[in-house]
This record gives C-alpha cells, structure tokens and sequence, in this order.
C-alpha cells in the first residue's frame, strides 16, 4: 500500500472512531430538551415524550426539557439560538407551527441558523362541514371557493397557523384567488368547533382529533382528510383522491444547536433514529394517538426547505408574510 493511500484509510478509520465515539459519549451524556411552548401543549408533550424514550432506548443517559413559551415558538428559537451554539448535547422542539410563526412574527431569527436533525411526527388536518350542509365532499367545497372566495367561511385556529395555511393552500390548489379567502380565526378548537355546529361558517379545518367525535356522532361531515393517502383510523377520502393535488401534515420535529460539529450531528441523529426504532417510542405514538412520519438528516433537511417555500409563498399569497 502507497504511503498516500495508507494515510487515507487511517483518516477514515478515525474519522469512524470519532463518530464511533462521539455516539457513545452521547449515550452517556446528559441532554437538555427545549420545548418552546408551555407545558402541556403539543411540543411540551413531545419534547417529555423524547425525554423518556431516549433514556428508555439507551441512547441518552438522562434528558431534561425545559419550557420557553412566545411568539409562536420563535422566542424559544431565539434563545436556543444565543444560548446553544456548539452544544452537541441540546436539542429543541418545534414544527410546521414554527415555520409560519417566524414569517408573521417577522422574527430576527430563523430555522437556517440551527441544525435539522429529524421529523418525528404528525397529524393530519380535517376539513368538514355541518351534516346539513349542501356541499357534499371537496369538488363541491371547491366549486364554491372558485366561484366566489369571499362567500366561503371556514373556521380554524390562529391567523397564519395550520388552518390558515391549509385554507390558503386549498384555494390556490383549486385556482381561487387567495388573497380574497374568508378566514376566521379563532384562540381555540371548542370554539371553532361550535361555530361550525352552529352553522355560522361554512366549514372548519382543524386536527382530526378535534372534530373526530362529532364526525362519528353524525353531526359534522368530513369533507376530506390531508394526507397522502388514505388512514386506516378515518372513514374518509383524501383530497388527492378526489382530485385535489394537495396534503399538509402538522408535521412536529427535533433541532440541534447552530454551530456543532459534523460528528456531534451524527450522534444527535444516530441517537434520534434508534430512539424512533425503540418499543418506547412506538408505545408513546399509540399512546398519543400520533402518527410517525419519521425523517432524519439530510432527507428532513431537504423536506424542511420545499416546507419552508411553501409556507412563505402561501403566507405571502394571503397577505401574512413578505
């Protein structure tokens, strides 16, 4: 063997150790789970959730979440931003929720500046009308955005959040003019909900979860549900099924601090991939009713930027963003 050749195999046999080595500190080490949101919500619960299958799967020694609620997340982000850099042992919570937060909050910071480690999971959005209404299923629901977007009331969560962001993309999906949507906000599901049992909208959108018992009682008709292909879990079509070209997923995933080496990312993602493949993690995803839309590395890095152009286009599209 050529002294050059010998030398490059010995770089990459250290190369190996180091990431052989950097995975099994992280085994050992101590790790702190920021979730930025108060406790109780969806990336409260997921960053707990983390905490314990990491350490029942062995690949952390303990994990610590600590809670910085605003703005959408985007405080917390600023904060793990300043405070995190080249912490091999930090990670952060956050989601599809936080991508839209930071272009309506006209945040100073953004997700470019930390380290995409994984996707984890997701629940997909409903969309449904009252069990009287005269729309049918979402060619119908379409028809009627087309011809006049003003006159279709939908009822959903916060401005520029999931809902919102899915009313917009419907509409421009189906050849509507989003700038002209009929969007209501509103600070809770409960809320959402009456107004469209109430029949004061036209239709709702929100988590399948939130209109799921009301679906099955007769009172609410789902109209299409947002993912690729069809659940197991939910008696109804899909919106790629009834021709529209369109799914969203409330997609909720895991950062690492800006700033860490390439063989600290490697422990951070090997760590979250065997935690995915744990009985831990499977038993808490059945438990929270969640479903695991799993992607990690590069792969997430690459799904988190068309995810990024797609909700500053549509939030620009409605007048929320640049």
């Amino acid at each position: 063997m050529s002294s050059l050749k010998r030398i490059v195999a010995a770089c990459a046999l250290a190369a190996l150790a180091g990431a052989g080595f950097a995975a099994r500190a992280l085994a050992q080490a101590e790790l702190k789970i920021v979730a930025p949101a108060a406790p109780g919500g969806g990336w409260d619960q997921t960053a707990r959730a983390m905490q314990n299958a990491l350490v029942a799967s062995g690949a952390a020694k303990s994990a610590q979440v600590i809670n910085i609620p605003g703005a959408g997340g985007t405080v917390g982000l600023a904060q793990f931003i300043n405070s995190a850099k080249g912490d091999g042992n930090q990670l952060m919570v956050n989601g599809l929720v936080m991508v839209g937060a930071i272009i309506t909050n006209k945040a100073p910071v953004s997700l470019d500046q930390v380290t995409p480690i994984a996707r984890l999971t997701g629940e997909y959005e409903a969309i449904v009308v009252p069990a009287n209404s005269p729309i049918k299923d979402a060619k119908d629901l379409a028809a009627a955005v087309k011809a006049d977007p003003a006159k279709v009331t939908w009822a959903g969560g916060s401005a520029g959040g999931v809902d919102h962001i899915l009313v917009g993309l419907f509409a421009k999906t189906v050849g509507a003019d989003p700038t002209k949507i009929n969007y209501i906000p509103f600070s809770g599901g409960g809320e959402a909900l009456a107004a469209v049992l109430g029949g004061k909208v036209t239709a709702g959108v929100s988590g399948y979860g939130e209109f799921e018992g009301q679906i099955k009682s007769g009172k609410l008709r789902l109209i299409a549900i947002t993912s690729a292909e069809r659940l197991p879990n939910v008696n109804g079509p899909t919106l790629k099924e009834q021709g529209i070209d369109l799914d969203v997923v409330n997609w909720r995933s895991v950062f690492a601090a800006p700033g860490i080496t390439p063989e600290q990312r490697k422990a951070l993602i090997d760590a979250v991939d065997k935690m995915n493949a744990s009985p831990a993690w499977a038993e808490i995803l059945k438990a929270k009713g969640w479903d695991n839309v799993y992607l990690s590395g590069d792969a997430f890095a690459a799904f988190l930027k068309v995810e990024q152009e797609r909700v500053s286009s549509v939030l620009a599209s409605i007048g929320l963003g640049k």
